[in-house]
């Protein structure tokens, strides 16, 4: 199912909504597509104005959001190469700070970036709301991808022996619909001493303040958060992580992707039309190097 404008259910801007990271009040910054995004007035943090419902998840992430473009991917399929020499990256980077043990790549898809940990030594497993793409990871990469969002994962299976050395969400904390429950159970899924390395978009970026409600990445509801390196540190303090490293991600698309996005963005404008349409003369199979500064990543410890 594809959200829309038209289809997102309309809500009343709020005041003195709790923040999920910080339980302060919010407030109510600008509407987009029939969504209210709020602002907390203490850490700054910001999220719509959602209330968590079952079929958020299965609604939101259906297979249209891997290939009918828009806010998703065309194909993500098609993206394979870029994200498992993506996935290499990470596990070539994680060296300066850890052997590689076993990993939970949270939101895996298909399991390319899954795959790239693979690469660089590490033992993978995946969990991911999408059946079909989870099904092509088993069927296809032979990984072990569970279907299911985090939120719901059983925790009564992590005894210590069955604890992981790292959680990797890359491109997934902005998507979670029960922040805490999210974090909860990734720390109960943590060794003592283990790591989380979680990539996402950074609000307090150039490219953020000066587009505004413009940014790309304000896109309800399938994101649902906004955060800045100051507030995921103070998320991840609450479930005993210390912040040990962050960076800038390099980071590549497909032609595809660039013009399925800006198109998408570029239409929501009157002086946009002209640059969606010259979009078309990018090649499907082309790499692009993301040229914004609005993506960090960044590395927790798990307190002994």
């Amino acid at each position: 199912m594809r959200f829309s404008a038209s289809t997102a259910p309309r809500l009343i801007p709020a005041t003195n909504l709790p923040c999920p990271v910080c339980l302060r009040p919010s407030r109510s910054i600008f509407p987009k597509y029939n969504y209210v995004i709020q602002g907390c007035t203490a850490c700054g943090h910001r999220f719509i104005h959602h209330a968590p419902e079952p079929e958020h998840v299965a609604q939101v992430y259906d297979d249209s959001y891997f290939n009918g473009g828009e806010a998703g991917y065309p194909d993500y399929l098609a993206e394979s190469t870029l994200l498992r020499r993506h996935g290499r990256r990470y596990a070539k980077m994680l060296r300066r700070y850890m052997q590689p043990g076993r990993v939970l790549d949270v939101g895996a898809a298909a399991g390319f970036i899954l795959q790239g940990f693979v690469d660089g030594g590490w033992q993978g497993q995946g969990i991911e709301p999408n059946n079909t793409m989870a099904e092509y990871g088993r069927s296809q990469l032979h990984l072990p991808i569970q279907t299911g969002p985090l939120e719901h994962l059983n925790t009564q299976s992590f005894s210590p022996q069955y604890q992981y050395d790292l959680i990797s969400m890359i491109q997934v904390v902005a998507h979670f619909y029960e922040l805490q429950q999210a974090f909860q159970v990734a720390s109960e899924a943590t060794k003592p001493g283990g790591y989380w390395l979680i990539e996402t978009w950074n609000r307090d970026s150039l490219t953020a303040k000066l587009l505004g409600p413009g940014w790309h990445e304000y896109s309800p509801p399938s994101v649902l958060h906004w955060f800045a390196p100051k507030d995921l540190a103070k998320l991840a303090q609450q479930f005993g992580f210390e912040e040990v490293a962050r960076g800038r991600p390099v980071k590549r698309i497909s032609g595809a992707h660039a013009k399925s996005l800006l198109g998408y963005k570029l239409a929501e404008n009157w002086w946009g039309k002209v640059p969606a349409q010259l979009l078309r003369l990018v090649p499907d199979g082309l790499e692009i190097p993301y040229p914004a500064e609005d993506l960090f990543w960044a590395l927790y410890r798990k307190q002994l």
